[in-house]
């Protein structure tokens, strides 16, 4: 009966014990993401008198940010422009990644420094960069312009023309966060049997077709995780558009991306003086909707990618 007894007793101090480490996380996630999360999602459903709901509201914020003229015409400019990022940071951030971790792959003299050098814009902040990028494109006196005066090319606003606002805070993006990507593909790329890549020399396999027909195939988890963080990043973006074109996405809104939108909506700006926080919140649990339910979907189709192949 004792050795019984004591049989019983393990598993359950076994689960305390998981539980007491587990409680300090669960409290946190609960704490400063579920209940903000539900937060949003109540305050959605309500008018608001200031800082103050006002009254119930129903689906009133949703249909005025997705309907309603000139919410709705706000909210698909800043989507367009998230969906831009994203396409923007697949082709140009990780095509580039892709090939700079093949490069490194190979272990050419110097590759290790070249390997610092690519990272080591990630460690920088936000902030950092978009000061950093805001005076070089300076169209008096930033590096950029006097580069181009060398070859001829006059100075030009960068940051003041609807037309290449956009790209040149992308620009700036994607020489902060591209060691990011490089790293994880060169990771995946670092654990294919080296075994795999002679025999496809050996079989007269070039760089292009190595590329395409082994090595791609057999870093899917690596591309997986890239596509993830890369969706859930532009979808999120704020920090570098709010440093280097400000709150209202300047110029013409050409700049304005769905969490510029919803802060200016939610808390207001000097410029606009136009604060919803009913509107916010839906805006909130709108971009929530999306980022969750487009992650969900590309993980399983991605996921079975990597299976299929």
């Amino acid at each position: 009966m004792p050795s019984r007894r004591r049989r019983s007793f393990l598993p359950r101090r076994r689960t305390l014990w998981i539980a007491f480490l587990l409680a300090p996380a669960a409290l946190i996630m609960t704490a400063f993401v579920v209940w903000p999360l539900l937060s949003a999602l109540r305050l959605s459903f309500y008018s608001f008198n200031g800082l103050r709901p006002a009254g119930f509201a129903g689906l009133e914020n949703f249909r005025q940010v997705l309907i309603e003229h000139p919410f709705s015409d706000w909210t698909y400019n800043a989507l367009f422009h998230n969906v831009v990022v994203f396409l923007a940071l697949m082709v140009f951030e990780n095509g580039t990644a892709f090939l700079l971790a093949f490069a490194l792959l190979k272990a050419l003299p110097g590759h290790r420094v070249h390997q610092v050098i690519v990272f080591l814009p990630v460690v920088l902040s936000a902030v950092v960069v978009g000061f950093l990028w805001k005076l070089l494109l300076h169209p008096l006196f930033g590096l950029v312009n006097q580069s181009l005066a060398l070859v001829g090319i006059g100075a030009h606003a960068w940051l003041g023309d609807e037309s290449t606002a956009l790209g040149s805070i992308i620009l700036a993006n994607i020489w902060h966060w591209l060691g990011f990507p490089t790293l994880v593909l060169l990771a995946g790329m670092q654990r294919i049997d080296k075994e795999v890549l002679e025999a496809a020399r050996l079989d007269g396999a070039g760089d292009f077709k190595l590329l395409t027909q082994i090595i791609w195939p057999l870093i899917a988890p690596s591309v997986t995780i890239i596509y993830i963080l890369t969706f859930i990043g532009s979808f999120n973006w704020f920090e570098l558009p709010y440093i280097m074109a400000g709150l209202t996405g300047s110029p013409g809104g050409s700049t304005d991306v769905l969490g510029l939108y919803f802060y200016r909506t939610a808390f207001g700006s000097t410029t606009t003086g136009i604060q919803d926080f009913g509107q916010g919140s839906a805006l909130a649990v709108l971009m929530f909707i999306l980022i969750a339910g487009v992650t969900w979907m590309a993980l399983r189709i991605l996921r079975r990618r990597e299976a299929d192949l």
